[in-house]
């Protein structure tokens, strides 16, 4: 597949077309963001771990049964996918509380949800990405009953995969955002899954392994990335 001109760049990754209307070229990017934009920095071949982690849960997720974007991976850096329509709403799947739920509800991070929680974003960085609920969804046209219902379901589906996944690797599963596509008319995983979409913590210690290392200037951040690519894909041979 030859790749083409650029056609997106966004924070982490740049997409490019290819020779083939039906297929993209995703590039992973060392860029670093955090605070919507206002802290930058570069974490060193975080592109290419973070590569290696999402196509190797991706393949995870395909092998249970969630559709998804990707075809294959062609360099160290750069993946082959289908060119999804992206569906303008971010999914985050919390099992723990941390982050923004912690100050949202004055709760202390760490503490472990009944169940699972879903929540939807408005995918915007001029709006800063607001908070919104099914109904919104459904009145501002972002996506139709039937695709966000079964958007939900995949999106548990696919926190109970991951959580077990990460568990019998010794990391806890804490909160992570998905985003979904569409292609034929059929909804499928897009984006990626990584320790920029994941918060991932050390089942034992608890000691962060995601980008809250570098969103706190906590260090060791590179380490942190190496080391959730070390135990997530252990058997690709990492």
């Amino acid at each position: 597949m030859k790749r083409g001109d650029k056609v997106y760049e966004g924070k982490a990754k740049i997409v490019y077309a290819t020779n083939d209307e039906q297929y993209r070229i995703l590039y992973f990017k060392d860029d670093a963001t955090a605070f919507d934009g206002k802290k930058k920095g570069t974490i060193v071949e975080k592109g290419i771990l973070n590569n290696r982690i999402s196509t190797t849960l991706f393949n995870l997720l395909a092998e249970n049964g969630i559709p998804t974007h990707l075809v294959k991976v062609l360099s160290e850096r750069e993946a082959l996918v289908k060119n999804v329509s992206i569906i303008p709403v971010e999914v985050v799947a919390r099992n723990i509380i941390a982050g923004s739920l912690a100050k949202r509800m004055g709760r202390p991070e760490g503490e472990n949800l009944a169940f699972p929680i879903v929540e939807y974003y408005y995918k915007d960085d001029s709006l800063h990405d607001p908070m919104i609920n099914r109904d919104h969804v459904l009145a501002f046209s972002l996506a139709t009953a039937a695709q966000i219902d079964h958007i939900k379901e995949m999106a548990l589906k696919i926190n109970g995969i991951l959580r077990q996944y990460f568990l019998d690797r010794g990391i806890l599963l804490v909160d992570f955002k998905l985003e979904f596509g569409v292609f034929n008319g059929e909804v499928l995983l897009a984006d990626e899954i990584c320790p920029d979409t994941c918060r991932l913590w050390d089942a034992e210690s608890l000691e962060k392994m995601d980008k809250d290392r570098f969103r706190r200037d906590l260090g060791k951040v590179e380490e942190a990335y190496l080391e959730v690519c070390r135990r997530v894909c252990a058997a690709d041979g990492v």
